[in-house]
């Protein structure tokens, strides 16, 4: 006898369809399992078996044949399990074959029958409403994730035994549904917030510009100066996610197998801290299989760089493309994909290696040759590529001292939201949400300036020696000024302001 039915595997965080192919014929009782299976795939015959025993069902003691289709691509994981379950219990007759038209089923068993959660169930759960399979059954615990995606009826199981009698009688069990604007509704919940900051009002207003135009930002400043916390409450400011944006997010973390654990949607914005230790495939992304990285961790939130000269060389200068094009592309033998890895990129850094080189309160013990070295780390280009560079001093003894609380979170999320708005109106017709993110051909056609401004400008770019990047990205961050403010064209003062925040690049580095 033979069964057909279908599940899922994923490439990259896209879900294709795998045809889990079942044959039973009369001959010596054996398993064979054909169609690349990996270590885990092939294991999963004793699981299967001993879980289908264990379920009060019957195990056919005859030869048969599981193919997992395409057989030229590789399959990994458990989740191959609770599907091949149900098409050895379609051949031996204890579940109809028509019960399996128009199913999706991924799900790991365990020897007890019990079906666990497996990664990637959004995408899958896409997958099939993409491909019309009006039935999609999953492990319960990953039930709210993909019944997210609305279009497809999703059944959360919680044992094998659960699998089969909702295949026998449709009506065992409703189908699980999510009310996703409700989710996204909710406020988001920090832990911290901007009105714990005392002192640093340049910073505070150098991280409001940089959320509401989604701008890279690096912060140089002595230990202690408060860039780490500066950075920890950038997400609190951020605007809201739209639905398309948590979509984005809980893909990558459920394909990473990082999702919370009962979170059908992630709508809190990710903030992601790598230790300066981290490897390249970390960072970028990598495996034999390949996984999202860091960056990818941090699309659409925050990725934070913590003592930045610190990091390997060749892992920093593999953050260039990345933050130039908002893509991880990742090649290996087997697979090339690509994941999404836009993000804004906080960075701080000591301007010398013992951390006080232009401190008011400490002497540096750095002499100049230390000092060039150890900022030399830093490649030209890969500064070029953040907007805002930002000097942190350390705090005033009258500052640390006050009692008055700084501005709230909330309230300062409330300018970038408008801020944001408007930039969303200007530049939704091209593909573009922020400024951030506009192409050069963009910056001339939305960033026009007077002749005082274009001559301040000129004078700026001639003493700093600012590249053509460089220059893309003072127009960018005056145009996001200018849009706090409410402001239709960029004036003389948010140019100004603009280039306050690469002005910095000469006493540090000399150049722009």
């Amino acid at each position: 006898m033979f069964a057909r039915l279908e599940s899922a595997a994923l490439h990259g965080i896209e879900a294709f369809t795998v045809q889990v192919e079942v044959d039973l014929q009369q001959g010596t009782p054996y398993w064979t399992l054909v169609g690349l299976p990996d270590t885990a795939v092939q294991e999963s015959r004793d699981r299967v078996r001993t879980a289908i025993r264990n379920s009060g069902l019957y195990f056919p003691l005859l030869k048969l044949t599981v193919n997992l289709a395409p057989a030229d691509v590789r399959k990994e994981g458990p989740a191959y399990d609770l599907p091949m379950a149900v098409g050895i219990l379609a051949v031996s007759e204890q579940v109809p074959l028509e019960a399996l038209e128009n199913t999706l089923i991924v799900g790991e068993l365990s020897l007890d029958g019990g079906v666990r959660p497996v990664n990637g169930v959004l995408s899958i759960a896409i997958h099939a409403r993409e491909t019309g399979k009006k039935r999609l059954i999953v492990p319960q615990a990953n039930a709210a994730e993909a019944a997210v995606v609305g279009g497809v009826a999703v059944y959360g199981v919680e044992s094998l035994l659960d699998a089969v009698q909702l295949l026998i009688h449709p009506d065992h069990k409703p189908p699980t549904r999510v009310d996703v604007n409700a989710l996204l509704s909710q406020p988001a919940e920090y832990e911290v917030d901007f009105s714990e900051i005392k002192g640093q009002e340049q910073a505070k207003r150098a991280l409001e510009i940089a959320a509401a135009g989604g701008h890279n930002v690096l912060l140089i400043g002595p230990p202690g100066s408060g860039k780490t916390m500066l950075a920890r409450r950038l997400p609190t400011i951020l605007p809201p996610m739209t639905l398309d944006e948590a979509l984005e997010t809980t893909r990558l973390y459920s394909a990473a197998g990082m999702l919370p654990p009962k979170t059908g949607l992630m709508t809190t914005r990710p903030f992601r801290s790598p230790h300066h230790t981290t490897s390249y495939a970390a960072l970028v992304g990598g495996g034999s299989v390949p996984r999202p990285g860091e960056i990818s961790l941090a699309h659409n939130g925050v990725l934070f760089l913590d003592e930045l000269p610190e990091f390997k060389r060749d892992v920093l200068e593999a953050m260039r493309q990345p933050l130039e094009d908002g893509v991880v592309s990742v090649s290996r033998v087997q697979a090339a994909v690509q994941f999404p890895a836009r993000c804004m990129l906080v960075a701080a850094m000591n301007p010398c290696p013992c951390g006080f080189y232009g401190d008011t309160h400490q002497q540096c013990q750095c002499n100049p040759t230390m000092i060039r070295k150890y900022l030399q780390r830093i490649s030209g280009p890969l500064l070029d590529r953040i907007d805002i560079h930002l000097e942190v001093p350390r705090l005033r003894q009258e500052e640390l001292l006050t009692l008055h609380a700084g501005e709230s979170s909330a309230a300062i999320r409330e300018r970038v939201v408008r801020a944001r708005l408007r930039q969303l109106e200007r530049l939704q017709p091209y593909g573009v949400v922020c400024n951030a993110q506009m192409s050069a051909k963009l910056v001339r056609e939305h960033c026009p300036i007077g002749e005082d401004a274009r001559s301040y400008l000129r004078t700026a770019v001639q003493r700093l020696g600012l590249s053509a990047r460089a220059y893309d990205r003072i127009m960018k961050i005056a145009r996001t000024i200018a849009d706090l403010e409410g402001a239709t064209t960029i004036q003389l003062p948010h140019l100004a302001e603009a280039v306050q925040y690469r002005s910095i690049d000469r006493r540090f580095w000399g150049s722009g």
